[in-house]
């Protein structure tokens, strides 16, 4: 008897499945796609109802060859890809370059998780290849291509070579430069936090916060405000108004979806969405565990949907009753309903046997498996689990014109939070766990210890990081669970936007794409209209759509756009705009360009004198001077503005003869170059004088020979190193580029700190300095670096009085 023959998509996942099939079956793995639409040409015909074309992808010729070879001589063939749309792609064109001259059907087999029971469950019930989840992806793939080679030539003709536009991508980018403006259009206003610290007849103190002021809102906008509220509550009696106190519950959340676990593997183990994937798949695909060989420890990580077995809820909750008792178990399973629009095809991600502890993979897993798969643990058991239970105490105060406001929560009941406790927004309650408040009485008066007031200022909305970037993507209905990870990969890559300490910051290259290409395909890359394809895509999916009605629709208004777009985008690469420069080097007028990696500043004599200068973007510039008539201070031609792959600079028009370059600042609208003002002392590596310069982080002190000295002050806090009391503590980078602070006389002395130092002692305890520290909620604060101390204030400004602000008084 000839044995069957199975294809997956990976090595690891074929060695777990064919553990679990035996001796009859023999699985070969596909590594992914084996076809394709060729890549140098378009390889879809619109005219003829967008008929693909397409080829065995040049790197699978060998696997395609082998596979056909195997299959000749095998019984059945069974198709086991992912189950999700490009999982039923790979087996649909699988199926294709198997089907010559083979007689006898090819079955499709579907699992959620690579179990023993499950594996064999989907064998005893093959199914047919699903023509409209091989649509939908046919569909999402022909679209993107389009999009892909109709617009990028046009960037490439516009603005360089090697720019790429993206159905989904430019809309993800999109996203990150609009925030950046959101930012810098951001005009911070001035409020003012007041606090109390009381004393009731009985212990202990408490701290009350000001919620109400005139019967309105609490509002203090400014000092004069401030300083007249103070003044009213020092000669006010502080009376307890009443006391509310309530039982209130905190509920699980439901077990993860994709963007869940993407976005709570960023927060809390520090995973990239992409790591988070990976290490995801390994868990999925199968782990060696010993004796036991491959097993798959999770359920399939890309589904949007939060519905759970009926026989892995029985299986939880028996574990729960068990290992914890009664006490934690729900009368009936916990449901969760899923977000509107979800493909309910895939379970939660959850672990494939709950008996299997993380404690118990300790030694078998590699420590970012083993702290992603506790992780997927924990929430999948405690999402099963009774609520938590608090006792809430709130005391409302009045005080003068003032309303007062204090909350503490007593756990009295732990639940779920035994399992997991999530600091996430949307999982945490009111109150302030763990604060004890005394017993007090309506009508009784409180001794007022201290009263506080902090000046603080509205800050901008954050710049995106990785976890926050998907929840707004699937938010706004923007990609699926399986495109998150290559979305932000994408705009990485492209170099449309760049990391920095974890975050999200459009390069100078992003914002100029983003806007031509917003200028003239607004409705293509529109965030409602990327979502209402994702939408279409689906009704594909689900039989409500044909595939080349949607096309049709897409591309009509879409090629209009295109031919606009043609003759009236603006072709900055014959753009060169007068600087009234000269070059220092060759003399020749300096002019804006833009190059391989954008705008620079250069000299009108390229080639022949290769002078040129980068452009900063920072907001300010002391000693800045305009640079209309400068000239190269080396060869004494205009200069002109150009730009690198680090961002804009200043550069000789006789570039590349002449290669004088010096950084340039945005101020108030204006191109400016800072001046190199000497700080009086010489370079130790060359002897020339040592000169201030304003760089992409702001001012810094070098060589005036630079680039052909590389010699660069470290930057200075003025704080001396409280280890050693000789060196000066000094600006650092990490390796990967974090900014820290460290003595100078490292490596005879190794103290560093991640906050800034500043020069300025503590007034409750006496260090010697304290640190700095930047918050959305916050601010920027200073305080102090002994932990024993709470010294705390706002920084820096100083009120009119002359009085720092945010001092305890």
């Amino acid at each position: 008897m000839k044995k069957s023959m199975v294809i997956v998509e990976s090595p690891a996942k074929a060695r777990t499945i064919g553990k679990y099939l035996g001796k009859d079956y023999f699985v070969r793995a596909s590594a992914g796609h084996v076809r394709d639409l060729p890549a140098r040409i378009l390889g879809v015909d619109i005219k003829d109802g967008f008929r693909p074309t397409y080829r065995v992808i040049p790197d699978k010729e060998k696997i395609v060859q082998s596979l056909r070879k195997e299959a000749r001589a095998a019984g059945s063939i069974y198709l086991a890809a992912d189950p999700d749309r490009e999982g039923e792609a790979i087996c649909y064109h699988l199926a294709e370059v198997l089907d010559g001259g083979l007689q006898r059907p090819i079955l499709r087999v579907q699992f959620n998780e690579i179990t023993k029971p499950a594996i064999l469950e989907a064998f005893n019930h093959p199914t047919a290849i699903d023509s409209n989840k091989v649509e939908a992806q046919q569909a999402r793939r022909i679209l993107d291509r389009i999009v892909g080679y109709k617009v990028s030539p046009l960037l490439w003709q516009k603005v360089r070579k090697g720019l790429s536009a993206g159905r989904v991508q430019t809309v993800a980018a999109r996203l990150i430069v609009d925030r950046e403006r959101e930012i810098r259009a951001f005009e911070p206003e001035e409020y003012w936090d007041f606090r109390a610290r009381l004393a009731g007849e009985k212990p202990p103190p408490f701290e009350a916060k000001a919620f109400r002021y005139q019967g309105k809102k609490f509002k203090i906008s400014n000092q004069e405000e401030s300083d007249r509220l103070l003044d009213e509550l020092r000669e006010a009696d502080f009376v307890v108004a009443r006391i509310e106190r309530k039982e209130r519950k905190r509920r699980p959340v439901p077990p993860f979806i994709t963007s869940k676990l993407q976005q709570e593997a960023v927060r809390r183990l520090g995973f990239s969405v992409k790591k988070t994937m990976t290490v995801a798949q390994r868990l999925y695909e199968g782990i060696e565990l010993g004796d036991e060989g491959s097993v798959g420890l999770i359920t399939y990580m890309r589904t949007d949907s939060t519905r759970v077995s009926d026989t892995a809820l029985e299986e939880v909750r028996g574990y729960i009753l068990n290992r914890f008792g009664s006490d934690y178990l729900p009368g009936k399973p916990v449901r969760y309903a899923s977000k509107k629009g979800a493909q309910d095809a895939h379970e939660a991600i959850r672990p494939t046997e709950v008996g299997r502890e993380p404690e118990s993979l300790k030694g078998l897993l590699g420590r970012d498996e083993l702290r992603l798969y506790t992780l997927i643990w924990n929430r999948f058991v405690a999402c099963q689990m009774e609520p938590a239970l608090f006792d809430q105490t709130e005391i409302l105060i009045e005080a003068g014109p003032a309303e007062f406001k204090a909350v503490g929560s007593i756990l009295r009941f732990d639940g779920f939070l035994k399992v997991y406790r999530s600091e996430t927004e949307e999982e945490t309650g009111e109150g302030e766990e763990g604060l004890l408040l005394p017993d007090v009485e309506a009508g009784e008066k409180l001794n007022v210890e201290e009263i506080l007031r902090e000046q603080k200022f509205t800050q901008p909305p954050p710049r995106y990081n990785e976890a926050s970037l998907v929840k707004a993507l699937e938010e706004k209905g923007i990609g699926r669970p399986s495109t998150y990870q290559q979305i932000l990969s994408v705009i990485l890559t492209r170099d449309y936007v760049r990391k920095e300490e974890g975050r999200f910051t459009p390069t100078e290259l992003g914002e100029v794409v983003n806007d031509l290409l917003v200028a003239h395909f607004d409705e293509i890359f529109n965030y409602d209209y990327t979502a209402k394809l994702e939408r279409d895509l689906d009704d594909i999916e689900e039989g409500k759509a044909r595939w080349t009605e949607a096309l049709d629709a897409f591309y009509s208004g879409f090629k209009l756009k295109l031919n606009a777009a043609r003759t009236q985008m603006k072709n900055l690469r014959r753009e060169e705009a007068p600087t009234g420069e000269v070059c220092e080097k060759c003399g020749g007028p300096m002019v804006i360009r833009w190059g391989k990696f954008g705008r620079f500043l250069a000299c009108a004599e390229f080639p022949r004198c290769r002078n040129s200068r980068e452009l900063a973007t920072e907001a300010e510039s002391s000693n800045g001077i305009d640079f209309d008539g400068e000239s190269c201070d080396k060869c004494g031609k205009p200069m002109v503005l150009k730009k690198g792959r680090f961002g804009p600079f200043l550069s000789c028009s006789g570039f590349p003869s002449c290669r004088n370059t010096r950084k340039l600042l945005q101020v108030d609208g204006r191109t400016v170059a800072p001046a190199e003002e000497p700080v009086g002392e010489t370079c130790p590596s060359c002897g020339a004088d040592l000169v201030s310069k304003v760089g992409r982080y702001g001012p810094f002190v070098a060589c005036r020979n630079y680039p052909e000295c590389r010699y660069v002050k470290p930057v200075g806090t003025g704080v001396v190193c409280p280890e050693c009391g000789q060196g000066e503590l000094r600006e650092r980078k990490s390796r990967r580029g974090r900014v820290f602070y460290g003595c100078e006389r490292y490596p005879e002395c190794k103290f560093v700190i991640w906050q800034k130092p500043v020069p300025e002692g503590c007034p409750d305890c006496g260090s010697p300095y304290l640190v700095e520290k930047t918050t959305k909620r916050d601010g920027t604060q200073r305080f102090c670096p002994n932990r024993e101390c709470g010294f705390r204030a706002s920084s820096p400004a100083e009120d009119p009085a002359g009085e720092p602000a945010g001092v305890r008084r």
